[in-house]
């Protein structure tokens, strides 16, 4: 089996980048949803913008374009292009009219300037730094409705639960002890009874060397997704012919495996893939590899049904592809409404290759690196994201 794709999404909810490689961090692909974007409501509450609420954000590409210049630096940016629908439709009466149909937004922002906001999403909250009235004012032409884009900066988010991360990761038990210290007083023992991960997460000048702990960018539940080709041509049989088939894209995954050797479905029981470069297209001495850590099904909604050029549900068979996975696709009995299509994933980091100082190692991943499932699970696993 095989890496037949991988993409990248920096801002949320947007088009995503295919790759030919990836570097891998423990918050999955490198700058993988470090942006996104909030709707401003009437009463000025922010609320998230997701293709299966906010389907017009479908319509816009991304792709990342890194400049040198003749002294050997270099910048990247996220070059951001509005599409406008093919049905004809706009925005609800907001057309784009004196603004650029592209925008450029730097891949790293310079934070010292930039106004710092708290956002939530899924309920794990984070610090988040907003980019400015050039980018939102951009975002809400495009969209016709107000609109922000923030950046995670320095910002983390916790993974609630406990089956989503992996086992190193779990909180340990509490344990029942009468003995109490006068330094650390009464909260301090309710605090130990608390989940870690439902705990605060803030950043201290140790982080640096303490990369591998997790947490998450605006990733929705972890760090990486994974899919397979091999349930994708299950999804699209599922259609009244003649249909055009069902495009991976519509899934949103980071990594995509051919399936070669293994049943639609199989992948509802992999516990760890490892996943092997080819060193020769790298340059590399010897061959390398990575391992996926695979904790938690991705439970679907009804953005699978948006139709990509026109920012609205799709209509026809593309539009009910979420309709036909319900009928045996509802495995999962921690959220038993959501069919499963595709596994989360994290990355592990136990492997240092040989560094002793506590930074983590780069891990880079590539189409065409073959795959192997060296890990399976006797049961399916069970969503416990609270609220979810």
């Amino acid at each position: 089996m095989k890496i037949s794709s991988l993409y990248v999404y920096p801002i949320k909810s947007l088009r995503g980048i295919p790759l030919r490689h990836a570097e891998l961090t423990p918050q999955g692909i490198k700058h993988d949803r470090i942006f996104m974007l909030y709707a401003v409501k009437p009463n000025g509450e922010w609320d998230k913008m997701q293709l299966s609420h906010f389907p017009q954000c479908a319509l816009f590409d991304q792709q990342i374009v890194t400049f040198t210049s003749p002294e050997g630096g270099s910048k990247s940016i996220i070059a951001v292009e509005y599409n406008q629908p093919k049905d004809g439709g706009g925005n609800d009466g907001s057309p784009l009219s004196a603004v650029s149909s592209r925008i450029e937004v730097p891949l790293e922002p310079d934070i010292s300037h930039l106004e710092r906001v708290d956002v939530d999403l899924h309920a794990s909250p984070t610090s988040a730094y907003r980019m400015g009235d050039v980018y939102d004012q951009w975002f809400t032409s495009c969209l016709g409705i107000p609109v922000v884009l923030v950046y995670i900066g320095d910002g983390r988010r916790a993974v609630l639960g406990e089956t989503l991360l992996p086992e190193k990761h779990k909180p340990k038990k509490p344990t029942t002890s009468t003995t109490t210290t006068t330094s650390g007083g009464w909260m301090s023992s309710l605090t130990s009874y608390i989940p870690s991960s439902l705990l605060p997460i803030t950043k201290t000048e140790n982080d640096d060397k303490n990369e591998s702990q997790p947490w998450l960018t605006f990733t929705d539940v972890a760090p990486l997704l994974i899919a397979s080709e091999s349930s994708l041509n299950d999804v699209t049989s599922r259609l009244a012919q003649p249909s055009p088939p069902v495009d991976m894209y519509k899934f949103r995954p980071n990594v995509v495996v051919d399936g070669a050797g293994y049943s639609a479905w199989d992948e509802d029981f992999w516990g760890e893939l490892t996943v092997t470069s080819s060193a020769d297209e790298r340059g590399g001495a010897s061959k390398k590899t990575a391992k996926l850590l695979l904790t938690g099904n991705c439970v679907r909604c009804t953005s699978l049904n948006v139709d990509y050029e026109t920012g609205r549900p799709a209509e026809g068979e593309l539009g009910t592809v979420l309709k036909k996975l319900m009928k045996d696709r509802r495995v999962d009995r921690g959220s038993k409404w959501s069919p499963v299509f595709g596994r989360y994933a994290s990355v592990d980091f136990d492997q240092r290759d040989g560094n002793d100082d506590g930074e983590v190692s780069v891990k880079t991943i590539s189409v065409g690196d073959e795959v192997e499932v060296t890990g399976r699970i006797e049961e399916r696993s069970v969503w416990d994201w609270p609220g979810l």
